[in-house]
């Protein structure tokens, strides 16, 4: 068993999704299938179940994860204590982030870069991804993980991924049958939305306006699982990224497409341009680029582009 098999272990059990996990991972969809084609051959066991939807782990796979886990850890661990004892790095490093990115796992992210440079101190703000870039135009944070792409202008940011949108909605609701949920029985219906900061609700608004169309949004909410909750009571139906519809919290709840001309929910990772040469930052994107759901991002150049050399 190779290192590279238990990446492509662990994130397919963890999206459940082939296309969705060889994006995270950076390799083409049939390079997945035969890695884990080639454990399976090897273990003398099936690790997946594949329906028309969904891949499940089979009990196989589930005994395996842990330690599969434990391997990916050690191996960064292990790097991370090379660096750590010939590279000592000091200052001051503000981070922002958006709530559930999906894209990118920046508690683990921040988790591991304190534990490789013990010695900067972090300040980490969580809020709407409008309100964190407005806060890296004012110098008030180094980097911050974002789901804006029309607003950046600029500033230096590398684009970490994308995922689909779709409508979230309780069982027994007219649209859960539905094949794809058109704009027109979407302008009709009660919504649960966020607060018009947080990178989902200006795409979900400039898509029914640039239709002509109005939606009622009867609550706004500032947390992902609040929004899950009136959902499931049935207060309102909502539009979000696919990953918040594989949250436990959604499993009652029922997904259903939307038009192929929605807008794309984008994550990007966004620098301010008045980092100094001393900033920390760069080593937080050395990171970065060695995490497993980053591989593969696509480097997009402002003015300066952010670096994302490997650690």
């Amino acid at each position: 068993m190779e290192l590279r098999q238990m990446e492509y272990l662990v994130t397919l059990a963890d999206e459940r999704h082939f296309t969705r996990a060889a994006q995270l991972i950076g390799v083409s969809q049939s390079g997945l299938s035969a890695g884990i084609r080639g454990l399976e051959q090897e273990l003398g066991t099936s690790l997946f179940t594949r329906t028309t939807r969904r891949v499940e782990p089979t009990e196989a796979a589930l005994a395996l994860l842990p330690h599969a886990r434990a391997l990916l850890d050690g191996e960064r661990a292990a790097r991370d204590a090379v660096v750590h004892a010939t590279h000592q790095v000091s200052g001051t490093l503000r981070i922002g982030t958006e709530q559930c990115l999906g894209v990118v796992d920046a508690t683990a992210l921040i988790d591991r870069f304190h534990r490789r440079h013990p010695q900067v101190e972090i300040q980490f703000r969580q809020a709407g991804s409008h309100d964190l870039i407005d806060a890296l135009r004012s110098d008030t944070l180094d980097i911050a993980f974002v789901a804006a792409a029309a607003h950046l202008g600029t500033l230096p940011h590398q684009q970490l991924g994308h995922e689909d949108l779709v409508l979230v909605c309780p069982p027994g609701h007219p649209l859960a049958d539905a094949s794809v949920a058109s704009w027109e029985q979407l302008a009709v219906e009660d919504h649960v939305d966020f607060d018009p900061s947080w990178g989902v609700r200006p795409l979900a608004d400039a898509a029914f306006e640039s239709r002509g169309m109005m939606r009622r949004v009867r609550f706004q909410v500032s947390d992902v699982h609040t929004l899950l909750e009136f959902v499931d009571r049935g207060l309102g139906v909502a539009i979000v990224p696919r990953h918040v519809s594989n949250k436990p919290q959604a499993a009652r709840l029922v997904t259903v497409p939307l038009p192929h001309d929605a807008p794309r929910w984008e994550v990007s990772v966004v620098q301010s341009r008045k980092a100094g040469s001393d900033s920390a930052a760069p080593h937080l994107m050395e990171l970065l680029a060695d995490a497993p759901a980053c591989r593969g991002a696509v480097v997009v150049r402002a003015d300066a582009a952010i670096p994302a050399s490997a650690g």
